[in-house]
């Protein structure tokens, strides 16, 4: 192993390449088990709050585990929360039950997750007593129902009588009219508030409708009835809007789902009968027409076509398929009509793990997350108290009346919720997992969205990631021969071989259409090469080391040193006594590996970092054509984790990018994994943090693009929240905020950190 060397001020150009190598280390050992929980990274917050959802409940990636032998976990869909705080108040039902060993709600999904040992039945109930409605998801289920569109009509109503008060008000008539129109907008616009306080504190739990229900209260004890209703209008209309809103994340999940026909056609004798996917069997025959959807996973067997597998890969460019390939599940047959063996029941296929593992990440909380929920719970009891002695203290010892501060200590209750703080990171997360979904790429979980928006260096395997992964015949010379026969002498020799490299050859013959000769006497020379009759002749076909004995003229010399440096393997064809030509095989560089990294660098990733087991010649050819900055050349696989050790001891964040399975080492030691090519590999899915359902890195600058995106907007949301409830909570003491204005502030920031959220979805790859 050579030292290690590196250039000092080396230069971040998609030309400048360092190369490096690293000494192993003494008894290195890595974690090798799938990371499909939240992995325990050095920035993670280690907090047991950090992350609601319990680990045991994501252990499995199938999808159909909402409940299996090994656990009593189930999954729930919740309806009727109006707020995060909604999601805490369900929660405190169960804390503290020691039939119950975990829950955790996720306001964004309208999912409760719980390992308990409660019939089903009671815990439905239970959660009907905290004023929301719960539904088991069974087996079949892969998705939360929708929830039911909100009725508007008790908030027309509430704003009808709000508008006939004001006017009555205006017109000459008694002011007990215009009261009793007031009164009845409260209770019409303002029951299902009150009802939802009402369980709330039943709970312990301080949430958006007992601040606002209290409010609305004290008014009217002050007799403020406009201020009150007005209250209640702009509330109900604030939780219709944000409503609507946050389905709208939800839908982007439904969406994925539905790409996958709920029927199949399936071959009978002499006709074709549509059976629902969930009737058919392994092994049955199921038949695409042009221009259908696949309905289930299968292999052809029957047929020829080019399928659109965007809705799993995010390719845009068809792939050929022909007997023996893989299809998909809710990918598009547009040409042919196939005949396709069924090789995964409805719940296995690839879009149903999809699914699951894109719904499990979005119920894992951020270490942002999770900070701004603490933070909450400390925040509204302390505000809630402030409240209360806002309205007794200062007249007491006699700084105004009762009637004024008490008024302020209403405004200071409204302030108080943090709905728009609490709700700022989630569906960001939600809405920016939902469009990479979309896009072929799953991202586990909030924790490794933003990491993956702080990374500063990338480090990728070569063989199968940089590099198409199989050899290929990349340049010939014929001297004594025609190239046509140089390549009929080649392919004869190699044809009995199943080294890879002699199956690169006999595969670039077949495809110039170069006819095979009659061999004889064939005989495998170890370590060398191979030779057979041909003709009368004995041909030759193997390395330097076969035609050692021949005197090498200094062109070819120099013509074979040249080709080796630029990362090729070379196969002399001759006999005993003279050359007549060669053939240099390598590994090529993916056609998109070149655009994809300068991709990558647009997005403001320092360090691009190239690892593999090659010579020196391979990795320095391939990092200078393919734009790394830096390589690390004849690495074990245990070596490579000491690469990504050293980048870290740089300052570096470090992503790795493999093929999820020879690198999990690797993997599992960056701060980031990310898999290529996840597409019917379970491997994959189960290794990294991230997985690229295609097998190229076209989706990697989108992704990181992504997570910095997110990463912004969350910073975003969380400053305008906490501005936004500052300067309410300076504008409070100058009498220049009114009750009114304090629920407008709070409902229409909430609304506002949704919307600006809710960009990611259209963030394009």
């Amino acid at each position: 192993m050579n030292e290690e060397k590196k250039e000092t001020g080396c230069c971040q150009d998609s030309s400048c390449t360092t190369k490096e190598t690293v000494q192993p280390k003494h008894q290195i050992k890595v974690d090798l088990r799938p990371k499909v929980q939240v992995s325990e990274r050095a920035d993670a917050c280690q907090d047991d709050c950090c992350t609601a959802a319990p680990a045991k409940a994501v252990e499995s990636i199938t999808p159909a585990a909402h409940m299996n032998a090994s656990s009593k976990i189930r999954t729930y869909a919740i309806e009727g929360m109006d707020c995060g705080a909604c999601a805490a108040t369900i929660e405190k039902q169960f804390r503290g039950d020691p039939a119950v060993q975990s829950v955790s709600v996720n306001f964004s999904t309208g999912k409760m997750q719980m390992e308990h040992d409660h019939p089903v039945e009671e815990i439905i109930k239970r959660v009907s007593k905290a004023g929301f409605q719960a539904t088991l998801l069974t087996k079949k289920q892969q998705k939360a129902p929708a929830a039911p569109t909100a009725k508007p009509y008790p908030l027309i109503l509430s704003g009808v009588l709000l508008a006939l008060g004001l006017i009555s008000s205006f017109t000459g008539f008694s002011a007990a009219w215009s009261t009793f129109a007031y009164v009845l907008s409260i209770l019409t616009g303002g029951y299902k508030p009150a009802k939802s306080a009402y369980y709330a504190l039943k709970s312990r739990a301080l949430d958006m409708n007992v601040l606002m229900t209290a409010a609305v209260v004290g008014a009217a004890l002050i007799g403020e009835w406009l201020e009150g209703a007005t209250v209640v209008w702009l509330f109900a209309l604030g939780n219709m809007l944000q409503t609507a809103s946050i389905e709208r994340t939800r839908q982007s999940i439904r969406n994925l789902l539905d790409l996958a026909p709920p029927e199949a056609w399936v071959k009978e004798q002499d006709k074709l009968v549509k059976v629902p996917v969930e009737e058919m069997r392994l092994g049955q025959i199921i038949v695409i027409k042009p221009g259908d959807r696949i309905p289930l996973d299968g292999r052809v067997v029957v047929g020829e076509s080019s399928v659109n597998q965007a809705p799993i890969t995010g390719e845009s460019i068809p792939v050929d398929k022909e007997i023996g390939d893989a299809v998909y599940a809710g990918t598009i047959n547009e040409q042919g009509t196939l005949e396709v063996e069924v090789t995964a029941l409805a719940e296995d296929t690839t879009i149903s793990k999809i699914i699951h593992l894109v719904e499990e990440a979005q119920e894992k909380k951020a270490p942002t997350q999770a900070f701004v929920d603490r933070f909450a719970q400390i925040y509204t009891p302390i505000v809630f108290a402030a409240a209360l002695l806002t309205m007794v203290l200062p007249p007491v010892i006699g700084l105004g009346s009762w009637g004024e501060w008490f008024y302020k200590g209403l405004e200071l209750l409204v302030v108080a919720c943090p709905c728009a703080l609490v709700i700022s990171t989630p569906v960001a997360i939600v809405s920016a997992i939902g469009n990479a979904a979309k896009h072929g790429v799953l991202i586990k979980g909030g924790a490794f969205l933003e990491t993956a928006g702080r990374i500063s260096a990338i480090a990728f395997d070569k063989t199968g990631t940089l590099t198409e992964g199989k050899p290929s015949v990349s340049h010939l010379e014929a001297w004594k021969v025609s190239e046509y026969e140089l390549l009929s002498i080649a392919y004869t020799l190699e044809e009995y071989s199943t080294h890879p490299i002699a199956k690169a050859i006999t595969a670039y013959a077949q495809s110039k259409g170069v006819v095979k000769q009659k061999g004889t006497g064939f005989n495998n020379k170890v370590g060398r090469g191979v030779e057979a009759e041909m003709n009368g002749t004995t041909y030759w076909a193997g390395n330097m080391k076969l035609f050692q004995h021949l005197h090498m003229p200094d062109s070819i010399q120099s013509k074979v040193q040249k080709l080796e440096q630029e990362g090729n393997t070379l196969v002399l064809i001759g006999t005993a006594d003279r050359l007549l030509g060669l053939i240099a095989v390598s590994d090529r560089l993916r056609q998109v590996t070149v655009d994809a990294l300068q991709g990558i660098r647009q997005t403001g990733v320092q360090e691009l970092v190239m690892l593999t087991g090659d010579n020196e010649g391979t990795a320095k050819h391939v990092a200078a054509n393919s734009g790394v900055s830096r390589y690390f050349a004849e690495l074990m696989p245990e070596q490579k984790v000491s690469a990504i050790e050293k980048l870290q001891h740089e300052g570096h964040r470090v992503a790795m990018v493999g093929d999820g399975i020879n690198d999990a080492p690797a993997l599992a030691a960056a701060d980031l994994g990310i898999a290529m090519g996840g597409a019917g590999t379970d491997t994959a899915m189960e290794t990294a943090d991230i997985v690229l359902m295609a097998d190229n890195l076209q989706k990697l600058p989108h992704t990181i693009k992504l997570s910095r995106k997110a990463l912004g907007i969350i910073k975003q949301n969380i400053w305008f929240s906490l501005i936004i409830k500052a300067a309410a909570l300076v504008l409070i003491f100058p009498d220049i905020l009114t009750l009114w204005i304090a629920v407008l502030s709070d409902t229409g920031a909430a609304l506002l950190v949704i919307l600006n959220s809710m960009r990611l979805l259209r963030v394009k790859g």
